[in-house]
């Protein structure tokens, strides 16, 4: 399934700043820590970049625009680059629709082209941005009725497992998952909707890895990354709504430590299908 974008035909050098060749395709699960560490920085130019404008009428973005800094550290340059992209991908700083080049990307990232391309082919296969062959890669633009297509299947998955999972799960073990539901109350409350995004994946991860199935785990999470892609023109998530889901990890844990079946099932279902996020 994977897409691949056509590959540019000039010799890249490397920024001083930039790490080693072999540190961008190091081993993200390196267990010896001996992989790169270094920051990446997610780019920060205001709106209207410097790109020139596409011959055929049509605006090339080479770097988000409106950007908000922020330092990820991850094994490999490539993972750094993965993360900062979901991040302005769940922010709307990549705008639903725009084109936005590898190489001037790169150049903002202080990094070669080739990590960014491998990153942005991962986002295409998780169905994120779309290959447009010599030019980059374009925001897909995800309208309404694909996100309640994501939010019906996930509730058809996550449902039942949730409610087996509240008749045999000790109150002891949802009691540790409250500082994750916590996590995401605090982001809600900043109205930081890339951090809640990160926070709301790693609770339900949590929640689901409790059923011991690792394929079960790696569907949910995948369409649960694909849900929070932004929205044609990237509205902005009304603060209220966001605080309202993350009050509902904290009932969803109160119900399955009471194991109350019937509102384990129904905060789920509402979850899902009144979440914007």
């Amino acid at each position: 399934m994977e897409q691949g974008a056509a590959r540019e035909r000039t010799t890249e050098t490397p920024s001083p700043a930039s790490p080693p060749a072999d540190a961008a395709h190091g081993d993200p699960t390196d267990p010896a820590g001996t992989a790169d560490t270094r920051f990446v920085r997610v780019p920060g130019q205001a709106r209207g970049g410097n790109a020139a404008p596409d011959a055929r009428g049509e605006h090339t973005h080479g770097e988000p625009a409106g950007l908000v800094p922020r330092s990820v550290r991850r094994h490999s340059v490539r993972g750094q680059v993965l993360e900062a992209l979901r991040t302005a991908l769940v922010g709307g700083d990549l705008v639903p629709g725009e084109v936005y080049s590898a190489p001037a990307l790169a150049e903002r990232f202080g990094v070669s082209a080739t990590p960014v391309r491998e990153a942005m082919q991962r986002l295409a296969v998780e169905g994120a941005v779309e290959v447009v062959p010599n030019r980059g890669f374009r925001v897909t633009e995800r309208t309404p009725r694909e996100l309640a297509e994501l939010a019906e299947i996930r509730a058809l998955i996550e449902v039942p497992v949730m409610l087996r999972l509240a008749r045999t799960v000790p109150a002891a073990r949802w009691a540790e998952l409250r500082p994750l539901a916590e996590a995401t109350a605090t982001a809600a409350a900043r109205g930081d909707r890339a951090h809640y995004a990160e926070a709301d994946r790693a609770f339900h991860r949590a929640v689901l890895s409790l059923a011991g199935n690792q394929q079960l785990l790696a569907v949910a999470d995948d369409l649960h990354r694909r849900s929070q892609w932004p929205l044609i023109s990237a509205p902005t998530l009304r603060h209220g709504v966001l605080v309202a889901d993350a009050a509902e990890h904290t009932a969803l844990l109160d119900a399955l430590i009471a194991r109350d079946l019937t509102v384990v099932r129904a905060l789920v279902r509402e979850h899902f299908t009144g979440s914007e996020c």
